[in-house]
């Protein structure tokens, strides 16, 4: 027998046979369900599109319920421990990993894109001194559209490469100077010499010494933890630079919009968050107090860093960052919200509370103790998850392009308000 469902208007009597694709209906197949011929027919209401599939795409699968995380098939626990950014960039984007000549042709394709147009520095040096670092960020990739005209031809694929290229390249540099702009020191730039994140570490932390070398577990844990934010299936940004990049405008503005949805705190703010709990926790004696006040609702309190739409077990990102957190400690030093981290994981792991509803650590509840631990200032936390996820969202962008069913994003609305009504003077208003 097809794979059908068969739906039974019980106004009108009449049965529909659907059908299922995939573990899914078509919306527009709902269309044809109407009590009469001015009927417009059946929707679909689903605010915050909690169980809609808005597009099909080969990129990241998610098993939220086991904890698995895919990119073009690999488990993202290998991609972690054998690959490294660059690698992982180009599988997210072409499908395959890299031979050893691609992989070489393709560092040097984003390396030689490094630099920025003077110009934008001086855009950067018109912000506010207290500029959010991210603020900066999404408003300089915008303006990136005015400095590369090319980057209309969106149906060029030498084209979209070539932007693809820059902006991968482009997004440590901006951000470093976003960082350096924050703090009042002088712009560093990009060292080609070094690998993607040790350049980047050089931007950022370069002082006068004449050539920086970055600490390679520093650069290695920078790394993994790019690699675990590159993408990550359907989420708000993602939504957004597909939304936007429906309208078929260039990449740069369609990701200064997927930017600024991850510049909000329940997405790229997430991580944060958890810090700032953390700190208001204040020490390891405290933590029971704080998991009965979550449990009791009492002043607000919520416990940042766990649960997530997408997954009902242990964040898979989660586990591997948390072996990553040793490591930068090794270097750093121990940052003492750590301790205070563990107690509570392990509390809220052992509490039926949390495990009856289903609530996990994320990637959010370690990221930001080891960002932090590395000096940088929690304004940094969305720009860091911006550079890495710049992949990803090319990789939706491109996929969404040369999809043949995709059109310009445009949801349909239930419509609340006013029937129609006359237009009443203004002396006759009471």
């Amino acid at each position: 027998m097809a794979d059908t469902l068969t739906i039974t208007d019980n106004r009108t009597g009449t049965s529909y046979e659907l059908p299922i694709q995939d573990g899914t209906i078509r919306a527009m197949d709902l269309r044809k369900i109407k009590t009469g011929a001015d009927d417009f027919g059946l929707m679909t209401y689903d605010p915050a599109f909690m169980n809609t599939a808005n597009c099909r795409s080969a990129i990241t699968y998610i098993d939220g319920d086991n904890g698995i995380l895919l990119y073009r098939g690999y488990p993202i626990e290998q991609l972690a421990e054998q690959s490294d950014y660059l690698e992982t960039a180009y599988l997210l984007l072409f499908g395959e990993l890299p031979t050893a000549a691609q992989r070489q042709a393709w560092v040097r394709d984003i390396t030689v894109h490094t630099m920025l147009h003077e110009n934008v520095k001086t855009f950067i040096q018109g912000f506010q001194y207290d500029a959010h670092p991210m603020g900066i960020f999404l408003s300089t990739v915008g303006a990136l559209s005015t400095f590369n005209r090319d980057a209309k031809q969106i149906f060029e694929k030498r084209s979209r490469l070539l932007q693809m290229n820059r902006l991968i390249a482009k997004v440590p540099t901006i951000a470093a100077y976003a960082y350096r702009h924050n703090i009042g020191r002088p712009y560093n730039q990009p060292d080609n010499d070094l690998s993607f994140t040790g350049n980047f570490l050089n931007m950022l932390f370069k002082m006068t010494e004449l050539k920086y070398q970055p600490n390679p577990v520093l650069s290695r844990a920078l790394d993994v933890l790019f690699i675990l934010h590159a993408d990550h299936e359907q989420n708000c940004s993602t939504a957004v630079m597909r939304s936007i990049g429906s309208s078929q405008v260039d990449p740069y503005s369609a990701m200064a919009g997927a930017a600024a949805a991850l510049y909000g705190p329940l997405h790229g703010g997430a991580n944060e968050a958890v810090v700032r709990m953390l700190a208001e926790i204040g020490s390891v004696s405290k933590v029971p107090e704080f998991i009965k006040k979550v449990k009791s609702g009492e002043g607000h309190s919520r416990l940042m860093g766990f649960g997530h739409r997408v997954y009902k077990s242990y964040d898979p990102r989660a586990k591997v960052i948390k072996k990553i957190a040793d490591l930068v400690f090794s270097v750093t030093g121990k940052n003492p919200l750590l301790e205070i981290a563990l107690e509570l994981e392990r509390i809220a792991l052992e509490d039926d509370y949390f495990v009856s509803r289903k609530l996990y650590p994320n990637v959010d509840f370690y990221s930001g103790i080891i960002y932090q631990a590395m000096g940088f200032p929690t304004e940094m936390f969305p720009v860091m998850f911006a550079i890495p996820r710049t992949t990803g969202w090319l990789a939706q962008w491109e996929e969404m392009l040369v999809d043949q069913e995709q059109k310009i994003a445009r949801p349909r609305q239930i419509y609340t308000g006013q029937q129609t009504r006359d237009y009443v003077p203004q002396e006759a208003r009471g």
